[in-house]
């Protein structure tokens, strides 16, 4: 079984661990959203925590983006693990992931 949780540090930065995968990807998705801080924020996710990714855990990544820019909050990845930029690479997303 993957688990993986994201931690609120502070207002706007936020550390995950554990898998991004299929299996964690929708909790992860709801956990951030009840998170997110006002509209106008600069918000940090570091990913130093996590252990293991699929394209899951990228599509998470991207839908995060997505959803940060539609309430106007603007939102930087800081240690993406090696496994998900080698995805983001290959599926010609690593421009679009706006990493620290």
């Amino acid at each position: 079984m993957s688990n993986a949780v994201i931690t609120k540090l502070d207002t706007y930065h936020f550390q995950v661990e554990g898998e991004l995968n299929l299996t964690t990807a929708p909790d992860l998705l709801q956990a951030m959203l009840s998170q997110f801080p006002s509209v106008g924020s600069e918000v940090q996710i570091d990913l130093e925590g996590v252990t293991r990714s699929d394209s899951a855990g990228l599509a998470l990544l991207v839908e995060w983006l997505r959803l940060a820019e539609k309430q106007g909050i603007t939102l930087q990845f800081h240690n993406l693990p090696s496994q998900l930029r080698e995805i983001a690479q290959v599926s010609d997303l690593l421009p679009l992931l706006p990493l620290a």
